[in-house]
């Protein structure tokens, strides 16, 4: 009977990190391939999951991201980890828009494939529609739209925008409201913050912090030595 609740135990507990690292790749701050406009950051990450009982774990990741004056991209990908540990480094995305290849490095196999891409890159995040620097956001029948105004994220001028929207929730029949916020730098030409609640989940937050508008060196953008190309990729 305790070698049941053990496994029980476990079981729940893979569940419960199963739902962590789907939600740290659901939402990224995403690094437009645009020239002109070099600089490096760090992202910090904060995800409070709400558990099964009720209980919440707060769970905690970072990233290093870069762009140089040519437009190339550094992003990565690393562990939720306990707010007292750190997280390690297990994915490496560069990207150069001038051809168009996107390089993945999985840094624990230290190996590494490319592609390259058939359509031209996106110079605006997925989001923008919600910070328009302009500050008119679409209307929609689904959500409500608040423009926050602008204020500074780590000196730079970033434009807010919440988003609210209203929906039932399946096991209780009462409304959830779930909300988004956007912080777009039209500067950076990107969100340097992005936060989401949603009370039957938990709330994840990203925040660009350390902010450098310079371009970090170029062995930022290329393949580390000693990283050998994946299996079927010669």
């Amino acid at each position: 009977m305790r070698r049941r609740a053990s496994l029980s135990a476990v079981s729940s507990l893979l569940v419960f990190l199963a739902g962590v690292i789907s939600a740290a790749t659901a939402q990224d701050i995403f690094v437009t391939p645009v020239p002109n406009a070099p600089f490096s950051a760090v992202v910090t990450i904060e995800r409070t999951f709400i558990q099964r009982n009720g209980a919440t774990a707060t769970f905690r990741s970072m990233s290093e991201i870069g762009r140089d004056s040519s437009g190339r991209i550094h992003n990565e990908r690393r562990r939720f980890v306990p707010n007292n540990s750190t997280p390690e480094l297990e994915h490496v995305h560069l990207y150069d828009p001038q051809s168009r290849v996107s390089t993945e490095i999985n840094i624990p196999k230290r190996t590494y494939w490319t592609r390259t891409m058939n359509h031209p890159p996106s110079t605006e995040p997925p989001t923008i529609r919600f910070a328009a620097p302009d500050g008119n956001a679409p209307p929609s029948e689904f959500t409500k739209d608040e423009d926050l105004g602008v204020h500074e994220v780590e000196g730079v001028a970033a434009r807010g925008i919440r988003q609210t929207q209203t929906v039932v929730d399946e096991t209780t029949g009462k409304d959830v409201v779930i909300i988004d916020e956007y912080w777009y730098s039209q500067d950076l030409r990107i969100n340097l913050m992005i936060k989401h609640s949603d009370p039957r989940r938990g709330s994840t937050t990203l925040t660009v912090t350390k902010i450098a508008q310079s371009a970090p060196d170029r062995s930022f953008f290329e393949i580390p030595a000693g990283y050998k190309p994946r299996a079927g990729e010669q």
